[in-house]
């Protein structure tokens, strides 16, 4: 019916619901996303085949499997993961266990967060790369310096993740486990915060996994042997194909232990509803 204007009022758009937008997009999300990368990888091997750019700069993805190869025959392929991966777990350990440790400290105790305030605010600043010439001072060019250097960049993202986590936990739960006999320090860290704060914890930890591997290749273009001297002996030599290749390959094994961490995650939190 018309309404007062004497006008008959409009339909209602109509809501797509989910049934229908399924039918708009009949794919599943993997074949959207292998669709998404074919065309990258169909784009990157023609700008170069078509003269936009010169191959020596940019190789297309079809040079890649050869340059693979032979350094995988070679062997410097095998060699460069082995020296990385100690590099990256040795210090991946260290400044994730010091990071968390210190974290929980601070968020538990506001004397050990206020005899700390200042010290973070000076150091926090500063970025890995300007630690480079200290590692190389104390430990030279050597394994140790390039743990080091992963070390630090991965501790304050483990301290602040620990941090925010534990000062984040619901004071009622602590009062509970004062009540159920649980009023010690140690008392209320093992029975209340560590577990209400492992799940950000475990978040602040998956996040270092991946900037472990950048502060890898920091440590690594200054000579340690690994992945990122492997990139920048490649790139000296306008090998850019190699260079690529290295690339993968950190990607591949960053997903890798990112994967193999979720699903320690998932057990470790299957306790949660």
């Amino acid at each position: 019916m018309p309404d007062a204007s004497g006008l008959a009022p409009r339909p209602a758009p109509a809501v797509q619901t989910p049934r229908a937008r399924d039918r708009l997009w009949p794919f599943p999300a993997p074949v959207w996303g292998a669709l998404g990368l074919a065309l990258l990888l169909g784009l990157w091997e023609a700008v170069p085949r078509l003269g936009l750019v010169p191959i020596m700069l940019l190789p297309p993805p079809s040079y890649i499997p050869a340059a693979f190869w032979r350094d995988v025959t070679s062997g410097e392929w095998q060699r460069a993961i082995f020296a990385s991966l100690g590099h990256y777990t040795m210090g991946l350990a260290i400044g994730s266990i010091g990071g968390i440790v210190l974290g929980v400290a601070a968020g538990a105790s506001a004397r050990t967060d206020a005899a700390l305030a200042y010290v973070v605010r000076i150091l926090r600043p500063i970025p890995g790369l300007a630690w480079v010439p200290f590692a190389i001072i104390w430990f030279g060019v050597s394994t140790s310096a390039a743990t080091f250097i992963v070390a630090v960049g991965v501790f304050w993202i483990n301290f602040f993740a620990a941090l925010s986590a534990v000062q984040a936990v619901d004071r009622d739960l602590v009062e509970v486990a004062d009540a159920f006999g649980h009023g010690s320090f140690f008392g209320r860290l093992f029975k209340v915060i560590l577990p209400a704060a492992s799940p950000a914890i475990l978040g602040g930890l998956r996040t270092g996994l991946g900037q472990a591997w950048m502060a890898v290749v920091a440590a690594e273009l200054f000579g340690v042997p690994g992945l990122g001297q492997r990139m920048m002996q490649a790139s000296s030599l306008l090998a850019i194909e190699l260079v690529v290749v290295y690339m993968l390959t950190m990607a591949a094994l960053y997903g890798g232990i990112d994967w193999v961490f979720v699903k320690l995650r998932d057990r470790l939190l299957r306790w949660k509803p």
